[in-house]
This record gives structure tokens, sequence and C-alpha cells, in this order.
């Protein structure tokens, strides 16, 4: 085994030069020792661990005549001397825990409590044994024990051990060190040094206490404990003797002291004997008064009953009067209402009397319901008899009510039919129809529907009827008026664009658009103001619209905000009326479309997005029928949408049946992109996936019938194909980087011009070079599908050397010839030369390869046979 460091002198004066060299120059060295430093369990010293030196060290300070101590950590300079690293005071040394993961035990780590940052793992430090790392932590204890008078915390250390191998190999005095010195930078090793003598401190007494010395100091406990407790008691015999004689003279002086109080007990006794006379006499008094607290009780009892019947009495007598006269004003009938509900005129002077009439019949009717009543007063005469009256004067002011209703909204509807004047505010000029007198008619009634309504639901039904059919006439009139008005003053051109055939019309068309626009502008926001109207005025429960003050104030002429929830049945009721207060108001709707259709069919682009604006902001409740009425429109403008997109189709595919031979580019492949630059100006809000539909109808057809005329000459396929899809493609290219459904089929063209490219490349190539090519594809054939190997395809019949010098000479020879004899051919098969340089520049690069790739099977099969080189070809093809 080597030698300890701790016997390295020169180790030592290292460490001393060092420190000293730091201004440690008072400090003396205890010990030194080769350690290695780490941060974790797997690293091994001459592999990731660092050589380091730990010095522990003794100062007297001068102010206190204390004694300090530190642990120095020494690394190694580049020219292998030693420098100070860092440095550790003993006194915050708080723990020496030895690292569980390494099975030789001679990892550990210290921890002080001065350290700031506690997310950093501290260092671990490597022995080379066992007992190098004992002679440190016992020489770290002993210096805590004599300089602190306290001990680290201990962790994975078995103390016993230690003490005992501080006993075996610590001597009492050291006087002399080892000189020799071994240097072993690959291992940890501890060195203690020492140049005076030093009482070693024993740790060990202070960690073990013997079995023996535990029993031996419980002994002497025990005997001070019981030294403490002595009584003093000495014969049995005697104490007891003693005990009996203190007895018996405490029994002779308690009878002396019973014995000199009888003349006091005996006056007691006399005074207890009067007392009980007295009580007696006492007893006879209270018995007599109680029998006369009894009479007197049983008196007031009768007293106050008959007093609390008196009571009862009177209060009822005075409730039934009070209930009597009650039910008789329920009963009795106001001759003052009776007059009104029964007789009078509905104008609008009297209306204040019919309602306050109608609210006092409501409350009588509702005071006489089994509910709110009681059962024995419901099967008065009286009362059922005054019951009947009031059914029957509500059912005799009910109908009077609805007679003068019906035909008050038909004469208001006459009225302004009849009004040549009201009518001639929509010529020259396009105003909204103005209801506000109507509705300011109709409002003076409004209490006396809500009024009805509460007394008999059903008298509503035919009320509400006969104000939609009065209504509706209006309203029908209004939108013909309207309507026809619009599309006089609008001034369109007087031809219709032909898209595909000739040259397409520059006209403006966009006022079509502008007129269709105009029409929802004035009559949606009037048809959703009647619709909300007509939902408040006839009382629909639950319809709830914030926008009309007016409206609103309908609602609330009771003073009750609360409003039921609208149920099914009644929007379903409320959705019937407003199809008879709007229905056929749509036909002049469909007139401007059908109109603005004619004049310009992409004009539907634009009305399809108007009109889904207006969708998006209506509700379904009050208005439910026109947000029917618009999603019929935007079913009719996509309906004639798709009609123009089918006309245009049908057009594409009459030139599959027009074209002869030779074909060129088709006339819908240049003109689709100003229709697709006209579709793109008109489109508006959510009017994109109706537009990128049609382009999607109109490119497919566009290729499907390029590809039937093309298959009518096979000649020319490949021609008409690469023609076709150019001119796609060069009118269509700034239309396409903006739109993303247009780039799309701008793609796919460019697709099926690359493939038809290729195909008219390679049949080219074939006919100046059949032979070459045959060569190459008959020896893949047998490499690939008959399983021959390279050394046997040249003597395969026709496969020979021979053959292919044959092949070499008939190919390359006058090449230059076969190449102009290709771009010829190019030049007459295209009837545009501005596809030329391209198509040959594609053309070269074809034949590169199909002979790179002859060349290198010829190098792989054929060996050294002579062969034009591949750089040789390019060169030839450069200037063509």
């Amino acid at each position: 085994m080597a030698r300890s460091s701790a016997e390295d002198m020169e180790l030592r004066r290292s460490c001393a030069v060092a420190i000293a060299g730091n201004g440690g120059k008072e400090e003396e060295i205890v010990l030194s020792i080769r350690v290695a430093k780490g941060r974790g369990i797997f690293e091994k010293l001459g592999r990731l661990a660092e050589p380091r030196v730990l010095a522990v060290t003794t100062k007297l300070s001068s102010r206190s005549e204390n004694t300090k101590a530190f642990i120095r950590v020494l690394k190694y300079s580049s020219g292998a001397g030693l420098e100070p690293a860092k440095q550790y005071k003993l006194k915050h040394l708080t723990k020496l825990e030895v690292v569980t993961n390494d099975p030789s035990g001679c990892t550990f780590f210290m921890g002080f409590d001065n350290l700031r940052s506690h997310s950093v793992a501290p260092p671990q430090w490597t022995m080379r044994n066992i007992d190098d790392r004992n002679r440190l932590l016992f020489c770290m204890l002993n210096l805590c024990k004599e300089i602190f008078t306290r001990l680290p915390k201990v962790v994975g250390i078995d103390i016993v051990e230690l003490a005992l191998w501080a006993k075996d190999n610590t001597p009492a005095v050291t006087t002399q060190v080892t000189t020799t010195e071994e240097s072993n930078q690959d291992g940890a090793t501890v060195t203690v040094v020492t140049e005076r003598e030093m009482q070693v401190v024993s740790v060990e007494k202070d960690l073990l206490v013997s079995h023996a010395e535990e029993e031996e100091e419980d002994m002497e406990s025990m005997q001070s404990l019981l030294g403490m407790y002595l009584m003093g008691i000495g014969e049995t015999e005697a104490f007891s003797e003693r005990m009996k004689e203190e007895l018996l003279a405490l029994e002779a002086t308690n009878v002396y002291s019973l014995l000199e109080v009888e003349p006091l007990v005996d006056e007691v006794v006399q005074g207890l004997d009067s007392a009980t006379f007295c009580i007696d006499d006492i007893d006879e008094w209270l018995q007599i008064i109680n029998v006369k607290l009894r009479h007197m009780r049983e008196d007031i009892a009768s007293i106050e009953s008959r007093n609390n019947t008196m009571e009862l009495l009177s209060d009822n007598c005075k409730g039934l009067v009070d209930e009597l006269d009650r039910l008789l004003n329920h009963i009795c009938i106001p001759p003052e209402y009776s007059t009104v509900l029964t007789a009078g005129s509905f104008e609008e002077k009297r209306m204040l009397k019919h309602v306050e009439a109608c609210e006092w019949l409501s409350g009588a009717l509702r005071s006489l319901e089994a509910s709110n009543i009681e059962p024995c007063y419901a099967n008065m005469r009286a009362v059922r008899e005054r019951h009947q009256e009031l059914e029957k004067l509500k059912a005799v002011f009910i109908k009077r009510a609805m007679d003068f209703l019906r035909n008050y909204f038909s004469t208001l509807a006459d009225f302004m039919l009849t009004d040549k004047n009201y009518f001639a505010q929509f010529q020259g000029q396009l105003k909204r129809p103005d209801h506000s007198d109507l509705r300011f008619k109709c409002r003076t009634y409004a209490r006396l529907l809500q009024h009805l309504k509460s007394l008999d639901r059903s008298s509503l039904m035919p009320l509400r009827k006969a104000y939609c059919q009065a209504l509706n006439l209006l309203l029908r009139r209004e939108a013909r008026e309207f309507s026809n008005e619009l599309r006089s003053i609008t001034k369109t051109p007087r031809n219709a664009p032909a898209w595909l055939e000739g040259s397409v019309s520059s006209n403006d068309t966009s006022m079509v658009s502008e007129a269709y626009s105009n029409m929802l502008k004035i009559f949606i926001p009037l048809l959703v103001d009647e619709s909300s109207f007509f939902a408040h005025f006839m009382c629909f429960d639950g319809i709830d619209n914030k926008d009309d003050d007016d409206d609103l104030e309908i609602m609330d002429i009771d003073g009750n905000d609360d409003k039921p929830d609208t149920t099914s049945s009644e929007l379903n009721a409320l959705n019937e009326a407003l199809k008879d207060l709007l229905d056929g108001i749509q036909e002049d709707f469909y007139a401007i479309i059908d109109w603005a259709w004619k004049v310009d069919p992409l004009r539907c682009i634009s009305m399809y997005g108007v009109t889904e604006r207006y969708l998006s902001g209506q509700k379904t409740d009050a208005a439910g029928f026109v947000h029917k009425l618009l999603d019929d429109l935007r079913s009719k403008i996509v309906s004639q949408f798709n009609k123009f997109i089918e006309e245009v189709c049908h057009q594409i595919e009459r030139n599959e049946r027009n074209i002869r031979p030779p074909i060129g580019v088709l006339s819908y492949m240049t003109k689709f992109e100003n229709l697709a630059s006209r579709m793109e100006q008109n489109i508006q809000g959510q009017s994109r996936d109706m537009v990128d539909k049609a382009y999607s109808k109109l490119v497919g057809a566009m290729f499907q019938t390029l590809e039937k005329i093309a298959e009518t000459d096979s000649k020319s396929f490949d021609i008409v194909l690469i023609e076709n899809y150019a001119a796609f493609q060069n009118s269509l290219f700034e239309l396409a980087n903006v739109v993303p459904g247009l780039a799309m089929f701008y793609h796919l063209a460019s697709e099926n011009y690359e493939q038809a490219c290729t195909r008219l490349c390679n049949f080219v190539i074939n006919i100046q070079f059949e032979r070459l090519i045959s060569f190459h594809q008959k020896v893949d054939d047998l490499r690939l599908r008959g399983g021959k190997s390279n050394d046997e395809i040249p003597f395969q019949q026709g496969l020979s050397k021979a053959d292919l010098r044959k092949v070499l000479k008939h190919s390359l020879t006058g090449i230059e010839r076969s190449f102009n004899g290709m771009n010829r051919k190019l030049q007459k098969s295209l009837s545009s030369q501005e596809l030329l340089p391209s198509l040959w520049d594609k053309c070269k690069k074809e034949f590169l390869a199909k002979y790179a790739a002859f060349v290198e099977m010829v190098l792989k099969i054929y060996g050294n046979e002579p062969v034009t080189p591949v750089a040789e070809m390019k060169q030839l093809l450069a200037p063509l």
C-alpha cells in the first residue's frame, strides 16, 4: 500500500508557501491532503475530477487571543505549483456527509451555514482510501471540539468505527514526520504533518460511554434519592405503643367538650318547640286564605269567559259587515261603466273612459273568480247572477270593439291606397314610405287591445288577421311602385355582354346592384319595423325589440316591465301572422333580381354579398318573416348565378363541336381572365365561397373540353395542351397571385403543361435517336425484368459490343443534323413561337438526361467501349 500523503513534508512546505503568499503568513498548517474535487458520483480521478489539496490551518487572533481555524483549497497552477483557490472558516462547518452512492465510502462533502447559494450542489471530495478519509474527518472534529466546544452533524459515517479507528491509528504525541513523498496525482490522499507536540483531543470519550459506567451512575443516583426521604423511625412496637397513647388522649378530650355544652343544647330545644307551634298556626291561616283565593279565581275565569264571547261576537259582526260591504262593491255595476261598455262610440276623446271601464270590468271578473273568493260566497245566488251579468257585459263590449277595430284598420289602409299624393312621392325620387301617421292612429287603440287580450285572448286572432290583410295590400302596392320607379330611373347598357363570344363589353353595370341595394336599404328596415310594430301592437307575449322606443311604450302601458318568455306556440303564431302581413312582397324583390341578372349576370355576386350583410344582422323573433325573405332572396340570387355559370359552361362545351384543325389556342382560355377579373371586382362580404365554386365549375369545364378537343387529333394532342395551358397561365398569372382560389387552378394548369411538354420532348427525341433509345430500353428490360447480370448482357442477341458500335455509329454520326431536326420538328409543331425557346431548352435537358443514363449503362456493362462523353455532348448542344 502506498504511503499516505499525510507524511509528505514537501507537500506541506508547498502549501505553506502558497498560503503565505496569499496573506496567511501567521497561519500554521495542521494538516495537508491531496483530494479530487467533483460534482457527481460518477466522476473518477483522472477523468472528470480535478486534483486539489486541502489544508487545515490555525491562527491565533491578536485582538481576542482566540484561535481561528480554516480549511483552505489549493489547486495546481500551469507551472505545476500550488495556488490558493478557496477558503472556508471551520466555525461555519455544520455538516459532514459521506455520499451513499459511492460504494467505497471515500467521497464526502462538507456543509457550511454561510453559503449564499443553496441551489448549486456543493463540491464533492474523493479520497484514495478510508484511512485518508478518517484522518481528515478526525482532524476537523478534534479542532471543532477543542476550539469551538461543539461538533458538526455527521451523516453516513459510523461514529463508533471512527472512534475505534482513531484509538488504533492516532498516536498521543507526534514529534517527527516522514519526509518520503509520493507523487500521486490521480488519487486523493491525506497527509497529517505536525512539527510541535500536540495533545490529541479524544473525541471518542465524548461519543462513547460504556455500559458499566452507566450502571454505576444509576446506583449512585438511587442512593442519593433514598437518603432524602429518611423518616427516623426506630423499633416497631415502641412506635405502635406511642400511637395508642395519643389516640386515648384525643378521645378523652372530645368527651369533656360534650359535657360542657349541655345547657346550651337545652335552650336550643326549647326554641325549636315554640317555633313549631307558630308554624302550625300559620299553616291553618294559609289554608283558609287558599280557599278564598280559589273561589275568587273561579269568579274571575267566569267573567273573562263571558267577556271573550262578547268580544268575539262583536268582531265577527264587524267582519261580516265589512265582507258584505266588499261583496256588494264587487257585484255592483256602476251605471257610468255599464253605459260606456254597452253603448257609445270609440272615438279618440272617449278612449280614456273605455280604458277605465275595461280596467273595472277586468278587476270585477278577477274578484269573482273561484281562486279569489271564498267557496261559501261562490255558491251564493247573488254572486252567481252578478257573475253572469258581467260575462254578458264583457261579450257585448268585445263584439263592439272587434267590429270597430276591423273596420278601422280597413279604413286606414283604403285611405292611403286611394291617396294619389301619397304614391306620387315615389316618382323621380326614391323615398321610404312614411307610416308614422298610420302608426300614430293605431297606437291610440293600443291600450284597448291590451284589455281585449286580458278579457279574451281569442278575440285578438280575427283582429290580427284583419290588420294583416289591410296592411298587406298597402305594403305590396308600395313595393311595386318603388320597384317600378327604381328600374325606370336606372340607366343600363342596351346589350348584355357575351362573355366567351367576340369582344367583352366594358360598360359599367354597377347601377343594377346599387338599385338592388337601394331596394333592400329602403324596404328591409321598413319591413322589420312593421313586423316589430305588429308584434307589439297585437300583444304577442315575450317579443322584445329595444330598437323601437314607441313600441316599447305600447308594451309598458300597464307599468309592468316583466315580460313572459316567448313560447314556441306564440312564436309560431307570430310567424304565421307575419306571413299574412308580408306575403307577396317578395315578388317585387324577385323582379329586381331578374332585371339585374339580364343586365349583367355577374352583378349577382355583389347582390349576394349585400343580402348576406342584411341577413346576418336580422333576428328570427319579431322579424322572422323578414329573415325568411332575405334567405329566399339569397337562394334566388344563387340560382340565377348558377344559371349563368351553366350557360357559360355550355358555351365552352360548344367549342368541342365547332373546332377544326389546326386548333391553336382556344378563345375561352384567354377570355377567362377577363371574366374572373369582373367576378373579383363584384365580390362583397361573404360571396367568396360562391365565386370559388363558380371558378371550380368553369375551369373544370374548360380543362375537360380542352382534353376532348385535343384528343380529336392524336398527332397534335400534346401541342394543343401545351399552347392552351401556357395561354391560360400567361393570362391568369397576375390574378392568381392575389386570389387563392385561382392559384390552385393555375398550379393545376402548370402541372398539366409540364406533363405535355415532357411527352412532346420524348416524342421528338425518339424520332431522331430511336435506335439508341431502343437499345438502352432492351438492356434495362433484361436487367430489371429478365434478371440478367451485367456480364451476361453483352452475350445476348442484338446486344453485343458489335451491335453497340453500330448503334453509336448510326445515332451519333452527324448528330448536329439530328439536333437541328429536333428543333425543326418543334418549330413546325408549335403555332406560337414564343413557347419554342423554353420548350427547346426542356428538350435538350431531357436528351442529356437520357444520354447520361445511356453512357452510365455502357460504362457498367461494356467496359471501355468508346462513347462520346456527356460533357462533350453538352458542348455540342450549347450553341443550338
